[in-house]
This record gives structure tokens, sequence and C-alpha cells, in this order.
């Protein structure tokens, strides 16, 4: 993995530290960067944006297996429009496979729930620290809600610790 992405803890005080008690599957990483103008939202919709083709390749291929267990279609990671105005952009919006649940210039959470397991997904960015840096990370907290949704995370917990540092080491140092 890269050295520049390290696993942490949910940060405290963060939008979607209150989905973390109870969840069945908490994944944390982070980085830096000195990119300290761009906003949370911005890192989200650039990270997606830039997903690797083997990754939405992968979203094809869950999608057309689960579909036959009763589980929705997602769409692909990366189909973002990079165009469109970042100010546009409102709660219950779709930024791909999600829905915005909150944005704010430091944190944005987008989730996607249904009857198997809810998914929230957090990109927050700290204040600039002293060298002009900010410290990113991206949060995951999946909430299972049956033995469909457990079963589904069986082959997606270890796929998701290895996609998400993946995708957080391209945020520029």
């Amino acid at each position: 993995m890269n050295p520049r992405v390290t696993p942490c803890a949910v940060p405290p005080g963060t939008l979607i530290s209150a989905y973390v008690e109870g969840a069945q599957f908490v994944d944390s990483q982070r980085t830096f960067t000195r990119e300290a103008e761009r906003t949370a939202l911005s890192h989200l919709l650039h990270l997606m944006a830039a997903t690797p083709g083997w990754i939405d390749a992968l979203m094809t291929t869950r999608n057309r297996v689960v579909k036959l267990l009763g589980l929705k279609d997602l769409g692909r990671l990366g189909h973002i429009d990079l165009n469109r105005e970042e100010s546009t952009y409102q709660v219950h919006d779709r930024l791909g496979i999600f829905t915005l649940l909150a944005n704010t210039p430091n944190e944005v959470l987008v989730a996607d729930k249904d009857k198997h397991l809810d998914v929230y997904v957090s990109l927050s960015r700290s204040d600039v620290q002293a060298d002009g840096t900010r410290e990113i990370v991206v949060a995951t907290v999946v909430h299972t809600h049956n033995r469909l949704g457990r079963l589904y995370m069986l082959p997606v917990a270890p796929v998701h610790r290895y996609i998400a540092p993946l995708m957080l080491a391209r945020i520029p140092g």
C-alpha cells in the first residue's frame, strides 16, 4: 500500500461518527494534502471521477451478481460529472452510487441504503495545519440488517480495505 495513506480512527465530531455505534463494518483511512482550498465535496467528486476502470468493472460484475440475490444495481462508482458546479449539489442528490446526506466545506456524507444494509461514506478534512497541509479522512460505516447483508459483506469488506486506501492515495500530497 501507499505509505502516505494510513488507517486511523473515525474522527470524533464528524457527521459519520454518529453512525459508528452498532456498525458491523468500520474502516477509516487518512492522508495529507497541500490542496488546502479544495472542499471535502470537491475531493470526493475528484476521487470518484478518477476511479480506475478495473474498479468500475468490479462494480459492473457486482451489479450483475447481486441482482440475482435481490440487491439493487448501484451503477458505477466513477459516474461523476466534473463539469457540474459544486454549489448545485443538494441533499438527496445522487453522487455516483451514493445519495448525498450532508455537505459542509469540511465534510461530505453520502450513503446507500436498502433493506439488507446501509453504507455511509464520509470524506472529511481537518483545519489547515502549520505546514500548510490538511488531513483528509475517508471513513466507511456499514450497518447490516439481515443475513443477506452480512453475507454480502464477507467478500466486500476485504476488497473495500484494499480499494479505499488505493483511492485515497490519488489525492495529491
